[in-house]
């Protein structure tokens, strides 16, 4: 069967999966502000754990909604309060080991960065990969944390965009377009791109990258 064109599986995948994980947290991450970066960089600490992302986005809101959006505050939270969050809202196996990870990492960043991520950039010289070894530094954010922090992060941080992670790419070239950032790119600008992305991301989990190539050839017909 012939593959639709890649504008149109694009435009398919958008349509079912057009949404970063950080749209769906409320995190406007064009913003830039610390507590929007480390709102960001605490998701993606839920997410890289071995769980669902529904779960995740539980999580990661019911700590928004506690008021907990800065390093600081976080920080001022005991063990016990952070396993009680966790625990009520889906992440019931991972609660006491993420707790800790979260006080540890929150320890650094105030230590360090005074609760900013900007000045971990500024540490690094705007450089992707030292942005990326700093980062790993960050407890409970291993490589694939990182990757979905620079995945969101690339709306506001120029020097990463256009980035592609692993899954990304996986799911590109399972629908049959070019996982080379930038050429998945174009001519989008960075918040465009992150959404498709994230698409693909969102594709691969939900493993219906046929039924996105049936959108995308119902399009071309119609």
């Amino acid at each position: 069967m012939a593959k639709p064109p890649a504008d149109t599986v694009i435009d398919a995948l958008l349509e079912r999966h057009g949404q970063t994980y950080a749209e769906e947290l409320g995190i406007d991450v064009a913003k830039g502000t610390p507590s929007v970066l480390f709102r960001l960089l605490v998701a993606s600490i839920l997410f890289s754990a071995r769980i669902g992302a529904g779960q995740a986005v539980k999580a990661a809101r019911a700590l928004a909604d506690e008021g907990w959006t800065t390093a600081e505050k976080l920080a001022a939270t005991s063990w016990q309060q952070r396993v009680w969050v966790l625990n009520r809202h889906g992440y019931a196996r991972y609660d006491e080991r993420t707790a800790s990870m979260l006080g540890d990492a929150c320890e650094l960043l105030v230590d360090r960065y005074r609760g900013d991520l900007r000045r971990l950039r500024a540490e690094a010289g705007r450089d992707p990969k030292e942005e990326r070894r700093l980062l790993t530094e960050v407890k409970g954010l291993g490589e694939v944390g990182v990757d979905i922090f620079f995945r969101e992060a690339q709306v506001v941080w120029e020097e990463l965009f256009p980035f592609v992670d692993r899954r990304a790419a996986q799911a590109a070239r399972r629908l049959g377009l070019d996982a080379d950032p930038r050429a998945l790119a174009g001519d989008r600008n960075p918040e465009a791109f992150a959404r498709l992305v994230a698409a693909l991301v969102r594709a691969g989990l939900a493993n219906d990258h046929d039924a996105v190539l049936e959108a995308a050839r119902a399009r071309s017909s119609a």
